[in-house]
């Protein structure tokens, strides 16, 4: 097996492991939203602690940095709570498509506080996945928006993480960066947790276990795949995200959605696959030019 595939095997472990992570959500039930993003962070923070103990990084990185890591975990912790809120009240498949937007946030927002360089074929392709993501929120004038708007916010505060994560990328160690992220989470949910704190019963505890252990074997798994194979080749299997949180949400809910997500979600996948096979062209003709 070359190194692609096994890359390509475990980002397909790691979106299927987040598709259940979102099923231990729903099936937490009414388990406050800040409850279930404390267990799914403690889990990580456990992982995280062990992690750095063996690695013996520093805490909590370098002074000039700790603005921007503090920057990390607030947009972090953000798209969990917004992304666990648009779980509970939406279709599993229709929060996932709305979540996977955040690499066109990404490429916007690097284009201005990164300086990175937006390609004249991305621009076309940004504008039809806004639109493409109306489909999927259907704009109302009422409250019934609130879960579509907050799966859009997910994906706005994690395209926001992970370009903060672009910029420590040559600066901070992984690991520093992950406990910063996870001790900030627990620490920012004990107060909100401690408020409306609700008992679990002993059923909806191992569910809420649950959401931390897929979660973080997603993690781990992405980490993984990134080891074996470059994020450019790797970046389409992600959305197979869309397609294990559709297969799960109709196994345990039934949950099939309508014409008009399936044609938004469909679109979203069909420009992200354009993007990927345009990008690769790039890189190639890049390369031709550098080795002529």
């Amino acid at each position: 097996m070359t190194d692609i595939s096994k890359g390509i095997n475990f980002i397909l472990i790691s979106s299927l492991s987040f598709a259940f992570m979102g099923a231990m959500v729903k099936f937490a039930g009414d388990i406050p939203i800040y409850e279930k993003v404390l267990f799914r962070n403690l889990i990580s923070l456990i992982i995280a602690v062990i992690v750095v103990y063996k690695t013996k990084v520093p805490l909590f990185g370098k002074k000039e940095n700790r603005g921007f890591l503090l920057l990390r975990s607030f947009f972090g912790l953000s798209g969990v709570v917004l992304y666990f809120y648009a779980i509970d009240n939406m279709y599993l498949a229709d929060s996932s498509m709305l979540n996977k937007l955040s690499p066109f946030v990404v490429t916007i927002l690097a284009k201005f506080f990164l300086k990175e360089k937006i390609q004249k074929f991305q621009i076309p392709l940004l504008v039809i996945v806004f639109l493409a993501s109306l489909l999927i929120i259907k704009p109302q004038f009422d409250l019934s928006i609130m879960p579509a708007l907050a799966g859009l916010g997910s994906a706005l505060a994690a395209g926001s993480a992970y370009t903060v994560i672009r910029y420590l990328g040559p600066r901070e160690k992984p690991a520093t960066i992950v406990f910063l992220f996870s001790l900030i989470s627990v620490v920012g949910m004990l107060i909100p947790t401690s408020i409306v704190f609700v008992m679990p019963t002993y059923e909806e505890l191992m569910y809420l276990i649950g959401t931390g252990v897929f979660a973080a074997g997603g993690q781990f798994a992405l980490t993984y795949a990134y080891r074996f194979a470059p994020a450019s080749e790797l970046a389409i299997y992600n959305y197979a995200h869309i397609i294990f949180s559709a297969i799960v949400g109709y196994m345990f809910w039934s949950e099939i959605s309508d014409v008009w997500s399936l044609t938004g979600g469909a679109i979203i996948i069909s420009v992200s696959v354009a993007a990927w096979y345009f990008g690769r062209s790039e890189q190639s003709k890049s390369a031709l030019q550098t080795n002529k």
